[in-house]
């Protein structure tokens, strides 16, 4: 077997997969607590789960291993005192890093076989849930009418990202939000002690220890030497800088070229591939809103420097022009999402129309609820599979962000 992590393209033959079954944190939003979670609504459960099913089974009808996060998270910590780390450090990122509460809590998730401790952290854990042999003055500091002592993690369905796959290591991120920055963690143990990837010389070319930003949805491997990755909401530029540092660095990375690409700061467009994804070897995908008259797009060029530590940095205002040099291609073709139209393409995209995931050159999976921007994509020869979408969607992601590839073909050169 190769590495239990190899990624070199954004379209190579997918081979395996890590998803997250949505379970009862999508049950623990409410009204009160939507905008603290990063929600704009609150997905029905049941229908969420057959919706995420049909999406797992349509990637395994495709010869796809499909991985569950919360298997791997109670897998990775089986020996006790792994396990006990692990419990130290989530509860303390909980915000309780000593005295009754961080007691009674660790107790309580200790009484859980270790699938059920971890559903239940994903979950939350109520208030109500756990006894407290007297009142602290902790407690009594908190917001009495706030339900829990550790937050829901319901974005947690969005695998792309608190880590990914870059090469044949990844990285693990430090997350914007407060609501998401405990969502790595899952993966930091997975790396370390899951049979399947520790000890297997993977390199973390980022980890989660950091002050800045990054954010799977912002990062595309478009080539074996070629990254992407947005300038936006969730990443910060000097995270950008130190990644690509790393990457040029180290002697297991073949990356000499980052491409760093300014995307408007707002919610309906977080991440770079809810607004431009790669889909063949020349076919991308494109929200039109990201564009300026005449297609210019702000985007910085990083190589190494002549000195080891140094970046070289070129600016461009040509998407087209700067895919094109990177990949070495003649032309290529970018397909607006919602046909161009400016109506639609709002509209799809904020139901995910640009975010697709692509499991072969030229094939790809959509929400079915985008179906301009899926028969536009036909029309350009791509083979779409559509999944439903009508639960999964009001979380704002789609296939690309309910998944985090580890294994991909190489492209023939």
């Amino acid at each position: 077997m190769g590495s239990p992590i190899h990624i070199t393209s954004e379209i190579g033959k997918l081979e395996s997969v890590i998803l997250k079954r949505p379970g009862h944190e999508v049950e623990n939003i409410t009204p009160d607590t939507m905008e603290r979670l990063l929600f704009d609504d609150i997905p029905y459960l049941p229908i969420a789960q057959e919706e995420h099913d049909f999406f797992a089974d349509t990637l395994r009808q495709n010869g796809i291993e499909v991985l569950y996060l919360e298997k791997l998270a109670a897998e990775a910590v089986a020996d006790p005192k792994v396990k006990d780390q692990f419990l130290e450090q989530m509860i303390s990122e909980s915000g309780y890093l000593s005295g009754p509460i961080h007691d009674a809590l660790k107790e309580y998730l200790l009484s859980f076989d270790n699938q059920d401790m971890i559903n239940k952290i994903m979950a939350g854990v109520r208030k109500n849930e756990v006894n407290l042999t007297y009142q602290s003055l902790q407690e009594l500091a908190e917001d009495a009418d706030y339900p829990f002592y550790m937050d829901p993690m319901p974005n947690l369905y969005f695998t792309r990202d608190p880590a990914a796959s870059i090469g044949d290591g990844l990285s693990i991120n430090r997350m914007t939000f407060k609501a998401r920055q405990r969502e790595s963690m899952f993966m930091e143990y997975i790396i370390k002690y899951h049979p399947r990837f520790a000890n297997k010389g993977l390199h973390v070319w980022r980890s989660r220890n950091h002050t800045s930003h990054i954010e799977g949805g912002d990062e595309l491997v478009l080539s074996d030497h070629v990254f992407a990755i947005g300038v936006s909401q969730r990443t910060t530029a000097n995270a950008i800088e130190d990644i690509a540092k790393h990457l040029f660095e180290d002697h297991k990375s073949n990356f000499d070229t980052v491409i760093a690409i300014k995307i408007p700061h707002n919610h309906a467009m977080m991440h770079l591939d809810t607004v431009l994804t790669m889909i063949d070897y020349d076919k991308f995908t494109v929200h039109p809103a990201i564009l300026t008259k005449g297609g210019k797009v702000d985007t910085y060029t990083l190589h190494p420097g002549k000195e080891d530590g140094e970046l070289e940095i070129k600016y461009n205002d040509d998407l087209k022009e700067v895919l094109k040099e990177a990949l070495g291609l003649d032309d290529l073709d970018l397909i607006p999402t919602g046909n161009g139209d400016p109506i639609v393409a709002a509209r799809e995209q904020w139901n995910d129309g640009s975010n697709t995931l692509a499991i072969a050159p030229g094939e790809v999976v959509t929400y079915d609820r985008n179906y301009v921007s899926n028969d536009l994509l036909r029309k350009h020869g791509i083979l779409v599979h559509e999944v439903r979408s009508s639960e999964l969607a009001r979380g704002r992601g789609g296939p690309r962000c309910m998944s985090m590839p580890i294994v991909r073909q190489d492209l023939k050169k």
